[in-house]
């Protein structure tokens, strides 16, 4: 990818998550990545189109974490894991995240990306779902979603909720809630 095109995706990404999809005009993207009109409409067909590639990339990198967590042999681990992957991107790519939360709560981003999150939810609950599956837990399929909606909130208290958020001793508790998960 070219140096230009990977600068206005990153600026597209933190001014879609700072300002909302809506609020973000095509100037204001080539104002800030220092960029001509021609040269995003040379990469990206609309505007769209680049928070397409951007929610493309972002599940790709979730589809990595997905796969090191099966690096580890035993299910517990991997969930551990899975876990720790995901509190070091949420501490490390908060604008991601707070992309993703903001295109979760504006209907037009979810209409534009009905497709891609469909995949990244079923992706996801595939991915915890088997990781159960191989703990052997019933009702795994429940324990998943269940599972998802903890991940879901504590990005949400972290990014948008509290001012300060103990987000080392929630990944502690979290970790120690599912390593000692016992086998039905």
């Amino acid at each position: 990818m070219s140096d230009k095109k990977n600068k206005v995706l990153q600026v597209a990404t933190r001014l879609f998550a700072e300002k909302g999809f809506e609020n973000t005009s095509m100037s204001s993207i080539c104002h800030e990545a220092n960029v001509s009109k021609g040269l995003i409409y040379h990469h990206f067909k609309s505007k769209e189109s680049i928070l397409i590639e951007i929610f493309t990339s972002v599940t790709n990198q979730m589809i990595e974490m997905s796969a090191a967590s099966k690096s580890e042999k035993e299910p517990k681990l991997q969930l551990v894991q899975l876990i720790e992957t995901f509190f070091s991107q949420l501490e490390h790519d908060k604008i991601f995240f707070q992309l993703n939360l903001n295109i979760m709560f504006q209907p037009s981003t979810r209409r534009i990306l009905k497709e891609q999150i469909e995949k990244r939810a079923s992706l996801l609950f595939s991915a915890v779902k088997n990781i159960f599956d191989q703990i052997s837990l019933k009702k795994s399929d429940l324990l998943s979603y269940m599972f998802i909606a903890e991940i879901d909130g504590i990005s949400l208290s972290y990014l948008a909720v509290f001012n300060e958020y103990p987000l080392d001793m929630v990944k502690e508790e979290l970790i120690n809630k599912y390593k000692y998960l016992r086998i039905n």
